[in-house]
């Protein structure tokens, strides 16, 4: 499953409409990780798209109370998102997001060893996955977003399947089209935004041996405050 992936900068957001009038004071890290700020697309209050910097995982480590053994929430599998504690809520409510990138990481063995690759399109254009949000309370009284990414199967893939350690499953984050984004994150029940979580045609993706991952950050984001 996807922990990493490469997020557009503000400067090549002008090729994706909902963000063209980023706040000036928008930052975030070159590459996304767990609790790392990243935007997002979701509909708004008005029921229009709406940009916004979450935290990526589902459940932000900082949320997690301190008896219980931390957990990742990166990603949503397909199959339990109506099932699972730390998604299924969010599903009902369609709380449906799309997460802009310019590329993610898996790890790919056909070396014998696990080599960093990293998946993009074929065209090198920027693309969306789909996701869910949620909102937190904070102390201040104000609030702050999370995300998760959704993975479906992808034993049978041309691209993805070659992913991950052999034997193990192989999954894929699910990128939207984007002509679909908009209906994707309109959907109307869950029955219809399941109709949304299928492969991309790996024709129209690529994937290439990418560099030694970048150091995580130690500090916090400088953005925290930007909720």
């Amino acid at each position: 499953m996807c922990v990493n992936y490469h997020p557009p900068t503000p400067e090549q957001f002008g090729t994706l409409g909902a963000f063209t009038d980023l706040p000036a004071d928008w930052r975030w890290p070159e590459e996304t990780w767990k609790d790392y700020l990243a935007p997002i697309l979701r509909t708004g209050r008005d029921g229009r798209p709406e940009a916004r910097l979450a935290t990526y995982g589902m459940v932000p480590r900082r949320q997690i109370p301190p008896d219980i053994k931390p957990f990742d929430t990166m990603n949503a599998r397909f199959e339990t998102l109506g099932e699972r504690r730390s998604f299924a809520p969010a599903w009902r409510r369609l709380q449906l997001c799309a997460v802009p990138m310019a590329w993610f990481y898996e790890p790919c063995y056909e070396t014998g060893r696990a080599v960093r690759h990293a998946i993009g399109m074929a065209d090198e254009s920027l693309f969306y996955v789909a996701g869910l949000w949620r909102d937190w309370p904070e102390e201040d009284g104000g609030v702050s977003s999370s995300f998760t990414q959704i993975t479906i199967n992808a034993d049978d893939h041309p691209l993805m399947g070659r992913m991950h350690k052999p034997g193990d499953e192989k999954r894929s984050l699910v990128i939207l089209p984007r002509e679909d984004v908009g209906d994707w994150l309109g959907c109307a029940d869950t029955e219809t935004a399941r109709s949304f979580l299928r492969h991309y045609p790996a024709a129209g993706m690529r994937d290439w041996a990418a560099p030694a991952q970048t150091r995580k950050l130690v500090e916090p984001s400088p953005n925290l405050e930007l909720f």
